[in-house]
């Protein structure tokens, strides 16, 4: 039995010559917004100024985007700082001009950076927020936030799983189709390009899957045309994306060129995905999760709330998650091969200490009930 998911979703919601829109990019400007939204809904209900939330949104943007960004760098590319130090801070290339994004951020490089904004907010002295108080409402959605930020990496085929045979793997072939389907490639001879599950032959171990690519050729286009596409473009694609597809690299394409009825061509090609655990789902499903139990923690007391009891949750839960699921996660650089644990491990194991020890501290300080 065929038991897999194949993940064929572009990651550009529209584009306009150099620049386009992503999901990613979407999806957190999102969860910024409907976070913002949330954190109104809390001021009001504990009758603080709701103004109070549009600078705090500055400062968890700001603080978001460069900590995770200077984190990343920090954490798995160290070398940019000599190498390449403009592109730690722009998010476009040069030669050809091309928007790009930040490309890189590290969630735990975001967490120092919102931990430490957080505190530069707190000197303000607001009555009743107190950095741990601060705290305790902002992870509430940090957490829903993460949920749509991990979603994003999804639709970008990014922090991918370890391959795997469990039928809720994800074979990522939205890499190899939009590099084909490139509108750069004015000579691309390929109209349209599906994927599907090869049902003839059986599954094999360490998630090899069988699929089958759908290429549909333009009209006008010939078979010589189409047998070149096929032999470059489309073998040299499969054969790279070598964490997606698995592509002999050495023996020749397999395919079958027909004539539709239309009287244009399409060919069927044969080769191997490799279906992974989609780690990116998982944690955006943990982290929606999460968000619900600490939203109901603090709508029990709200106002009357312990100090550091939310945030304390927060850090032990999220953090012993993370560092759970990176034993699902390929490494994102070669280093950590030789690691004993992977980088995101490492950093995970203060933060949950920290959490620990807000939560004890939340425990011993709050008074007894009266009876």
């Amino acid at each position: 039995m065929i038991s897999y998911i194949i993940w064929n979703g572009s990651p550009e919601i529209f584009s306009m010559g150099t620049f386009s829109l992503r999901w990613y990019g979407l999806l957190f400007a999102l969860g910024f917004l409907v976070s913002q939204q949330i954190l109104y809904y809390i001021y009001k209900q504990e009758g603080k100024p709701q103004k109070d939330v549009d600078t705090l949104t500055i400062y968890m943007v700001v603080a978001t985007i460069l900590g995770a960004r200077l984190g990343h760098v920090i954490f798995y590319q160290p070398e940019l700082f000599l190498n390449d130090p403009l592109s730690i801070i722009l998010p476009f290339e040069f030669s050809p001009f091309k928007f790009t994004g930040l490309q890189g951020l590290a969630s735990h490089g975001g967490a120092f950076g919102i931990l430490f904004a957080l505190w530069l907010y707190s000197r303000k002295n607001k009555p009743g927020q107190s950095y741990i108080q601060v705290l305790d409402r902002i992870v509430i959605v940090v957490a829903l936030t993460g949920a749509f930020i991990r979603l994003g990496n999804y639709f970008n085929s990014e922090i991918i799983g370890k391959p795997s045979n469990n039928p809720l793997s994800v074979v990522f072939v939205n890499r190899i189709t939009e590099g084909l389907m490139d509108y750069r490639v004015a000579s691309n001879p390929a109209e349209s390009i599906t994927v599907e599950k090869n049902t003839t032959l059986p599954e094999g171990a360490h998630g090899r899957v069988p699929i089958n690519l759908y290429i549909f050729f333009k009209p006008g286009t010939t078979q010589d045309q189409a047998t070149t596409f096929l032999n470059s473009d489309v073998k040299y694609f499969l054969s790279y994306y070598t964490e997606f597809i698995d592509e002999p690299g050495m023996e020749p394409l397999k395919f079958q060129l027909t004539t539709e009825t239309s009287g244009t061509l399409a060919a069927r090609v044969d080769t191997f995905g490799i279906a992974r655990h989609p780690a990116q789902l998982y944690e955006s499903i943990s982290c929606v999760i999460l968000f619900i139990a600490l939203f109901l923690i603090w709508n029990k007391d709200k106002a009357n709330l312990p100090p550091g009891r939310i945030f304390g949750i927060f850090m032990i839960v999220l953090w012993s998650l993370r560092f759970v699921y990176e034993y699902l996660k390929e490494n994102q650089v070669d280093f950590e091969d030789k690691l004993p644990l992977n980088m995101g491990q490492i950093l995970s194991i203060p933060l949950f200490i920290a959490g620990v020890i807000i939560l004890i501290w939340s425990y011993k300080n709050t008074p007894a009930k009266k009876l």
